[in-house]
């Protein structure tokens, strides 16, 4: 029953997640997290940080991931495979569909509008992201229970990436070392 929940899950995900990585957070959020409760809010930020560290797209990662955790190897497949078959069957038809149709204006202006929807997306993900991270998961946002040492961390590594250009993955290496120079500090 398992594996067939895991499967239903991340079917959903895959069938719904429009706009990438970052827009399928809020639906992953939503199946493991809120629906289901196989992880933690701190377990999910520290699935999607290892999701975006390791190759390959942040969904099938997390199914990859979340599957072994519930019901090993069997379950990641099961997820896996559930996360990628709406992407396989909707790849095909709409490669189809584009190469035959894609001089239409219509077709052009459907594309356009989902962009503002796939940002939205991306931002809610964002925000429940540093929620939880600098006030912890369900806590309540108030500024004398402030994480400061993440919220400077994060301010860091938003400086390097964005004036400093550097390397993202060079960027969260320096980012763990900074927390854990933290920590060994006593912050």
């Amino acid at each position: 029953m398992i594996l067939l929940q895991l499967f239903w899950s991340f079917l959903q995900i895959g069938a719904f997640s429009f706009g990438g990585g970052y827009a399928a957070v809020p639906l992953i959020q939503s199946q493991i997290v809120d629906q289901h409760a196989w992880l933690a809010m701190s377990e999910f930020t520290d699935l999607i940080t290892i999701s975006q560290m390791t190759p390959g797209p942040i969904a099938i990662n997390a199914a990859t991931f979340v599957g072994i955790k519930i019901a090993g190897i069997p379950g990641a497949l099961a997820a896996t495979f559930g996360c990628i078959l709406p992407s396989c069957i909707i790849v095909i038809l709409i490669a189809r569909l584009y190469l035959k149709y894609r001089s239409l204006d219509l077709l052009q202006g459907v594309l356009a509008s989902l962009r503002p929807a796939v940002v939205a997306m991306i931002a809610a993900a964002g925000i429940s992201i540093l929620i939880s991270a600098f006030w912890g998961s369900g806590a309540v946002i108030r500024l004398a229970s402030t994480n400061w040492v993440l919220v400077v961390i994060f301010g860091i590594s938003v400086f390097l990436l964005q004036k400093g250009k550097m390397n993202a993955i060079v960027v969260m290496v320096l980012a763990g070392v900074l927390k854990l120079a933290a920590a060994l500090a006593g912050f």
